[in-house]
Parts: structure tokens; sequence; C-alpha cells
């Protein structure tokens, strides 16, 4: 009975499930207060948020001494502090907002043009204008105006706070029209845009890595007061371990409707938060203010194989071997599912959203789950091998 029961505790720790979320357990994570004291940095704390002040923040960097000081408080505070802070001024020049915002919306025009661009991974369809990969798209357009906007001191300082050097960074516009609606709140990329049913199957230290593995940021172009629906923000609930299926659980999400809060930003303003942190984009109750952020994801340096591997060329060799073992018995269902993981590619990232979209669901279908389909209804490989490069070519930028 003692194994038994050592056994059980032990499959309780490393599978986490929606069933076994506590929201008790969660309101002694989230209901804490932030002390400034913590944190000598910040010029302020409104609504458990920390606000620094940019300029003298970039002050204190001035010698490695205080650099790392600051690196170190940053990184906690996102860390196991409210998970949120505020950078006001982070773009002390408006006019590179301003030149960025006139292209991001030359972009949004020529997508209501041709009936093209994204919607929203966690939104209604219609409530708000995407431009995927605005990172490279502003670039190409605008050079000068792109090296003047990321070449931002805070932007740097918080994307090595989190991630260390060497990151990655990607971005994507979000405008939210007057009358947008809120987003469901939501946790981020990666076990973020995942199912309940796959985030079962991850081990609990995946559900703690997962965060350290990404950034959050947003830069406002414009001003936001509280009526054009600013980010909702839970802080410290980026710190309850089973938080991915958590928000699946009507009580967690009554819980977040019930306890947000929501700082107003100004134009040029930074916020950066965990992306573990329960949160969600607000409703535009404004006539008037078309709410525009560029919502910046920067990635871990780590984040990607060792190797360089052809998996489309692989896949389409490997699937006729495939039909063949299945139809002389001489692979079980499971050892072709095992020989399919270890050859074709089995997430849906990176990708390019406006034309591999995630259509019905939170992410875009996999190498895999077209190679299963393709087996179940008996395709020829030509058709396979087609269909595979037509996936592979949505997905390149």
């Amino acid at each position: 009975m003692k194994t038994d029961n050592t056994a059980r505790r032990r499959v309780e720790r490393v599978w986490l499930t929606e069933d076994s979320c506590s929201i008790e357990a969660f309101r002694v994570e989230v209901e804490r207060r932030t002390n400034p004291a913590d944190y000598p940095h910040a010029a302020d704390c409104q609504k458990n948020i920390l606000i620094y002040d940019s300029a003298s923040l970039i002050a204190a960097c001035a010698t490695d001494d205080g650099r790392r000081a600051a690196l170190a408080e940053i990184c906690e505070a996102l860390a196991e502090g409210p998970g949120v802070a505020v950078f006001k001024r982070a773009v002390a020049d408006t006019s590179v907002i301003d030149e960025a915002s006139r292209i991001f919306d030359e972009i949004i025009q020529e997508q209501h043009r041709t009936n093209s661009g994204g919607g929203d991974h966690f939104a209604k369809p219609g409530a708000n204008d995407r431009i995927w990969n605005s990172l490279e798209k502003h670039c190409l357009c605008a050079p000068e105006n792109f090296a003047a906007y990321y070449g931002n001191a805070v932007i740097a300082l918080v994307s090595e706070a989190w991630l260390g050097p060497n990151y990655q960074m990607t971005a994507q516009v979000n405008r939210v029209n007057p009358g947008g609606a809120a987003q469901s709140a939501h946790r981020d990329y990666h076990l973020g845009f995942q199912t309940s049913a796959v985030i079962e199957r991850y081990p609990a230290h995946v559900h703690k890595l997962s965060p350290v593995l990404t950034l959050q940021g947003a830069v406002a172009h414009c001003d936001m007061p509280l009526e054009s629906g600013p980010t909702l923000f839970l802080p410290y609930s980026q710190t309850y371990v089973p938080g991915y299926l958590a928000l699946k659980r009507p009580e967690f999400k009554a819980y977040f409707d019930e306890n947000y809060v929501q700082l107003p930003l100004e134009k040029g303003d930074a916020v950066f938060f965990n992306p573990a942190l329960f949160h969600a984009a607000g409703t535009n109750r404004s006539a008037d203010i078309k709410r525009v952020a560029n919502l910046l994801q920067v990635s871990s340096a780590f984040g990607r194989a060792m190797e360089t591997v052809d998996r489309e060329g692989m896949c389409g060799v490997l699937y006729p071997a495939l039909k063949a073992l299945a139809a002389d018995g001489k692979l079980s269902v499971a050892e072709i599912a095992n020989a399919i993981a270890s050859c074709a590619e089995g997430y849906s990232f990176p990708t390019n959203l406006d034309r591999d979209p995630p259509l019905g669901g939170l992410a875009p279908k996999t190498q895999a789950q077209l190679m299963h389909e393709a087996l179940a209804a008996g395709w020829d490989t030509g058709t396979f091998v087609e269909a595979i490069a037509a996936q592979t070519a949505k997905k390149k930028s």
C-alpha cells in the first residue's frame, strides 16, 4: 500500500491535470501585494504592477555592476514578483513610433484591400487588425526606422534580463478598433497555445520551463486610456505552475474577470511580462481610439535543435515505406507513430501565420499530423509529397 501511495503521489507531481487545479491554492499565489522596497530601481508601483522610469533605469546601467543589478531586479520581478512591469517613455523619441505606425497602417490597409492578414488566437474575428511578423515587414519596408525602433535600450535590457544574450526577436502588431471585444484570459506561447489534452502530456518541469523560453512585451503606439482597453493583467498568476491547465476551467476564468488590473499607457511606453501571466487584451470602449500596440515576443537562443534536418525530404522517403510496412503488418500502429515522431516535425511553429493561420484551433497543422492523416486515408506517395511540400511552402516567410 505504501508503494502504491508513493507511485500515485509521483504521478500527481509529474503529470499535472486540469481536474487537479485548485482555485484555493491559486488564490494563495495571486493574493499578494508588491513591496516597492524590494524593487529599488522602480519609480512606482500601481495596482501591484511595477513602474519604471526608462531614463533613470538606463542611467543606473552605466556601470557593469549597475547593469547587473538592474538585470537581476527585472528578472526576479518577472519570475517570482508581480510578473509584469511598465517602462515609461521606453521610446523617448515618439517620432520613431509615429513613422512605424504609418508603416503599419499602410500594411493594414493593404491587407484590407487584398482581403489578407490574420485573425487573432484569442479574440473574435473582426475585433482587431493583426499584422503577423511585423518585425520582418517593418525591416524590409523601412530599415532605417527599424534600426531606430529596435535599437532601443529598454527593449534590449529587459530581453537580456529574462533570456540572456543572443535572444531572437519576433513581433506582431495588434490594432483593436473601437468596439473591439476583449480577448479571453490566457497564457502565451509555448504551452499557452495548446489544448488541455496536449498540455497534460507534458511533465511538470516542462510547465516550469515554457515561461523561461520566451518574453512577452508590447510597445504602445498611441495613448491608451482605460476606456481604450489596455491589457488586463493578474499579477503573480505566473507563479501557479498548473496555470496552463487552470485557465481552461470556468472558476479560474471567473476569478480573472473579477480581479484583473489595468494601467493606462502613453505612446512610447512599453510593458513586459512573463508569458505565463494570466492576461488578455481589453475591450475598446472608446468612440474613436484605434488602440495600436506592437507585440514583442522574444525567444531564447536555446529554443533550437543542434542540427539542421531536412524533415520534408525525410517524410517523402519514409511515407511509402511506412505505408508498405503497415500493409504487410510488419509495424504496429504505435510503432508507426514512433517512427513518424522521429522523422516529421511535430510542432506547429515557427510558421508564416499569414499563409498558415491556426484554423480551427490555436495552432496550424504539423507535418506529423499531415502524415498520420495521409496514411489513414491511404494517399498515394505523389499526393502526400505534394501536400507536404505545399505545407512547407506556407511556412516560409
